[in-house]
């Protein structure tokens, strides 16, 4: 099966107390959620995949003899351990040694690191050195944390979070129902401290590791929105959000599937939905995916086979030539009542197996995308035992039918409508009068109308 990664897919998904998916990512590490794979759980959407029998030896020049380097053994996790004779490691053995020599402790919290801990940090910092906010090292006692956290009685906020271009921690959507959702964040609030961390140079895993935490505590975050700072103190539950929502509205004749995240149980529960729509008589369907944060890559793919011939392609994983891309194509259930007419929802809040369902429809001619241009999160990740640590490394990126990425371009919509929101609002706990709806409210008239 095809997970998403995150969370990190998401990228960073902290929302649940055990994660049922994911992470991509959507990915110690938690895997995917949102169309993105990623770690242990939705975020997300990620790929989480176990690597075995990955490295294969490579000759290499030294004073020792090519032969013996050639036939370096696998260190019995399959990996290829041979080194790489380009890399000049002169400089970095210089600066080991003078820090061996020469560095004093000051800080009463400092501690001498041991010759391992020096290994981890010099992986983690390569890893870094690629720039790539969904490419992360955590060494053993991070990778164990973040495991004890999932299977523990731990709770979170609901809230969806990701790294935007320049590199700021922004919130993707906060998860229909969660303390998060209550509070009023909303997509691209950029986040700016978690209590009393700053979350500059912070990676998403790392945030969703303090934004976690026992059920029934607080967690303080401070938002950038509006060019204001807010702090916004949001107490930590368990969460489980609706997966799944369906009706038909009979004064317009529109039926409407409000689908919240693309779990295991998803497609099993569209089927119910796209079965209640069938019996409904309507030919006016809205699928609204917005604040969807992504999560299984199956589940995207049952879905959006309901549209759509069988073979016709709903997204090609790109791996750049390092190997065969993998095209994902529809299984052909293609159930739509002819004469159907089909809107599909989107905001930045829509992100990862999300994109890729709107995307398929779209590049396939068989919906109409409204609302805004959706978050962007197509890549593809590995997560990878090293030693005890976890090594989560981008490997493919998604393309649509169109041949356009995803990662940092998302969908553009057909029909360009923003939401009713305001970014001056100040968080307050949620309403329940009634919010005005423009998205949804351009659906229908686009559906019963035409125009």
């Amino acid at each position: 099966m095809h997970e998403e990664p995150d969370l990190d897919e998401v990228n960073g998904w902290e929302g649940l107390g055990k994660r049922n998916e994911h992470e991509e990512d959507a990915g110690a590490p938690h895997s995917p959620s949102g169309g993105m794979h990623s770690f242990l759980k939705k975020w997300g959407t990620l790929l989480l995949v176990l690597i075995i029998g990955l490295g294969l030896g490579y000759g290499v020049h030294s004073p020792l003899g090519e032969a013996a380097l050639s036939n370096v053994p696998l260190l019995g996790d399959g990996l290829n351990a041979t080194p790489d004779s380009s890399a000049n490691l002169t400089d970095f053995w210089k600066v080991w040694n003078i820090l061996n020599t020469q560095y004093v402790i000051t800080h009463a919290s400092s501690t001498m690191p041991t010759t391992q801990d020096k290994v981890w940090g010099a992986i983690e910092g390569l890893t870094a050195s690629y720039g790539d906010p969904y490419t992360v090292f955590f060494p053993p006692t991070q990778a164990k944390e973040f495991q004890d956290d999932i299977s523990g009685s731990f709770g979170g906020i609901g809230l969806e979070i990701d790294q935007n271009a320049k590199g700021e921690l922004v919130v993707i959507a906060p998860l229909k129902g969660t303390p998060a959702a209550a509070a009023g964040f909303e997509p691209n609030d950029i986040i700016a401290a978690i209590n009393a961390t700053s979350t500059q140079g912070m990676s998403s895993d790392q945030a969703v590791n303090l934004i976690r935490g026992p059920i029934g505590t607080k967690v303080t975050i401070t938002i950038i929105r509006g060019g204001k700072p807010i702090k916004v103190s949001v107490t930590r539950e368990t969460i489980q959000v609706p997966e799944i929502d369906y009706k038909l509205d009979k004064a317009t004749g529109v039926y409407r599937i409000s689908l919240y995240e693309f779990t295991t149980n998803s497609a099993d529960l569209f089927n119910q939905a796209f079965t209640a729509f069938k019996a409904s008589g309507s030919h006016l369907l809205i699928i609204d995916l917005r604040d969807n944060p992504g999560g299984y890559l199956d589940s995207a793919v049952s879905i959006a086979s309901h549209f759509l011939p069988k073979g016709k392609v709903i997204v090609t994983e790109d791996y750049k030539g390092h190997q065969p891309n993998d095209v994902l194509t529809s299984t052909g259930t293609d159930d739509v009542p002819p004469g159907t007419k089909i809107v599909v929802l989107m905001n930045q809040g829509s992100a990862s197996a999300s994109e890729i369902t709107a995307g398929a429809l779209k590049d396939n001619h068989v919906a109409t995308i409204i609302g805004t241009r959706s978050f962007g999160k197509g890549s593809v990740q590995q997560l990878i035992n090293i030693d005890g640590g976890s090594l989560k490394v981008t490997v493919a990126r998604w393309l649509t039918p169109a041949g356009v990425s995803i990662m940092g371009n998302g969908i553009t919509p057909d029909i360009d409508v923003e939401s009713s929101s305001s970014p001056a609002t100040v968080l307050t706990p949620a309403t329940t009068t009634p919010q005005a709806d423009p998205q949804l409210d351009r659906a229908v008239q686009f559906l019963t109308t035409g125009k």
